[in-house]
């Protein structure tokens, strides 16, 4: 039997520089084993944002060698399920090859907070928490209902 590629879960945001990064990043701690994680934008700031790859070193995940990248380079792929994390995003947002499934769970840009650096990086922090929840626990249900899937598939080879 041939072995299936993994199912691509693209995550949206406008500019790909910050919680598209980060929300790529934890999926793919927690489920690309079984999943292939990519992010792009709508209007590619041309950047991972600094705090960005900062808050996900912190929690042990390493962003650094992320790109910004383009919608339009995903066009032509097969993506399962598209997730959208800003509302302009959203908007914005074709629908792919082989598209699936679709989700909107939109977080506030911690690029456009003002104020101090501390405040700043709070709001990196806090953005980077709600993403990790959220993601986890997708990750998690996706890896939940794949052990259920190949655990079918293993009782269907045994009738064989």
């Amino acid at each position: 039997m041939e072995k299936q590629l993994k199912p691509t879960v693209l995550i949206l945001c406008t500019g790909n520089s910050c919680r598209s990064h980060m929300a790529e990043g934890i999926l793919r701690s927690v489920a690309g084993g079984i999943l292939d994680v990519q992010s792009a934008g709508s209007a590619p700031a041309g950047f991972v944002h600094p705090l960005a790859i900062r808050a996900l070193n912190e929690i042990g995940i390493d962003i650094s060698t992320n790109r910004s990248k383009h919608l339009n380079e995903y066009l032509n792929c097969n993506v399962e399920t598209v997730i959208t994390v800003c509302d302009n995003a959203d908007k914005a947002c074709p629908v792919f090859p082989g598209q699936a499934n679709r989700h909107h769970w939109p977080f506030p840009d911690p690029a456009k907070v003002k104020g101090s650096d501390e405040e700043v990086w709070l709001a990196f922090g806090r953005v980077r928490d709600d993403i990790h929840r959220l993601f986890t626990d997708y990750g998690q249900t996706r890896e939940k209902a794949a052990k259920e899937i190949g655990k079918i598939i293993d009782k269907r080879q045994d009738l064989d």
